[in-house]
């Protein structure tokens, strides 16, 4: 069996309202329709991911798919330029979609072929917020009544566009108030300030919230420095995650050597793919810290992060969206999550096929980020 070519897919998950477009390779082999799907979505970068993606077609075509370490080697090491979101999220997709292929071939679902399961099911949590604490309240008792038994919120309430650090801790904390005393103490209230927060803020958004009992405060500094996290979390009252915008081992391992974080988040889609997640997970289970994969894309990524929860001890729980409603069209497939838990998956592979008609009812339209800014008008991050 070799590989014979790559197509790729650019499908907008926003039914034309400029948001999130989601970026697919289908890798093809030389055995009779048995091919491989991966995904390598970044955020108001799809043009430029398909294009990196098709640039690593050469260098694998004719190969055998099911060396898919050689293969992962070959695309990270041969081009001497290495690192980032674009060139990880393109090896990304094409290691889930070889993945896939070898899952098929072998009639078994990726999990089994990475060491079997370590869990009977997986444990899931959802985004909720809203403008107001009642609104917010209202939509966690929604989560909660879904059956899931944890969600993630976010750290700072902004308004018009205009970053103000006072107020915006401040309304944020009030939410998640109102929401602690909405699902009560046994439900689990992530946060996820984005990056959003200058090092001051973060360190009182995590003073001011720590009543609250929060699972963690997701990535609450920028990823470039690493000794801003450390002064954090010296500080810090509350757990702190971190990861979705690291990438490989090599990214991780310094970060649990030190200890400064409770959660790790890599996100299969652009930390290197399953492979490179599980090893990721590996590092910080020897150093005692859980992983909390991110995962804001499509079913592919899901899925893809679902085998690696499925066969990896420290993977405690994982994030999902629920996505538009023709997932389960373009994907051939349906899923469900029954009191907040996933069941393992169970078909050859990673579980899904791909609609290419359905597919092309979704085309690409360029994506924009949220414009904020400080009060004086100088930009902010989002």
């Amino acid at each position: 069996m070799r590989i014979t070519g790559f197509k790729t897919f650019i499908v907008d998950s926003t039914d034309g309202r400029g948001g999130p477009q989601w970026v697919f390779v289908k890798v093809l082999t030389s055995e009779d329709g048995l091919y491989g799907i991966g995904e390598g979505s970044v955020t108001s970068k799809a043009t430029t991911i398909a294009a990196a993606i098709m640039e690593l077609e050469r260098m694998v075509a004719g190969k055998d798919p099911l060396r898919i370490e050689g293969l992962w080697q070959l695309m990270y090491r041969n081009p001497r330029w290495r690192g980032g979101p674009v060139l990880n999220s393109a090896i990304s997709a094409i290691e889930i979609a070889l993945w896939d292929i070898k899952g098929k071939a072998y009639g078994q679902p990726i999990y089994q072929l990475l060491g079997g399961a370590c869990r009977d099911r997986i444990r899931m949590y959802a985004h909720c917020g809203g403008p107001t604490p009642q609104a917010a309240a209202e939509n966690a008792l929604r989560v909660k009544a879904r059956g899931f038994t944890a969600l993630k919120t976010g750290a700072l309430h902004v308004e018009n566009g205009t970053v103000i650090p006072a107020s915006g801790i401040r309304k944020a904390i009030e939410k998640i108030a109102a929401m602690r005393e909405a699902v009560g103490e046994d439900f689990d209230i992530a946060i996820d300030a984005h990056g959003q927060l200058t090092p001051p803020m973060a360190l009182e958004f995590c003073q001011r919230v720590a009543e609250y009992r929060p699972l963690w405060v997701e990535e609450p500094t920028q990823p470039e420095d690493l000794d801003t996290l450390a002064w954090l979390a010296q500080k810090s009252p509350v757990p702190l995650a971190t990861g979705e915008r690291l990438f490989t081992k090599w990214g991780f391992a310094d970060l649990c050597g030190r200890h400064l974080v409770n959660y790790v988040q890599p996100d299969v889609v652009h930390c290197g793919g399953i492979s490179e997640m599980k090893k990721i997970a590996a590092i910080a289970e020897a150093h005692f810290i859980d992983c909390a994969p991110h995962n804001p894309q499509s079913w592919v990524s899901t899925f893809a992060s679902l085998h690696v929860d499925a066969c990896t001890p420290n993977c405690v729980i994982q994030e999902q969206i629920a996505g538009p409603s023709w997932q389960a069209e373009l994907f051939r497939t349906e899923w469900q999550i029954v009191d907040g838990y996933a069941a393992l998956p169970d078909r050859p592979g990673l579980g899904l096929d791909f609609d290419e008609a359905e597919a092309a009812k979704h085309p690409y339209v360029p994506d924009f980020r949220p414009d904020w800014r400080w009060p004086d008008g100088s930009v902010a991050d989002w």
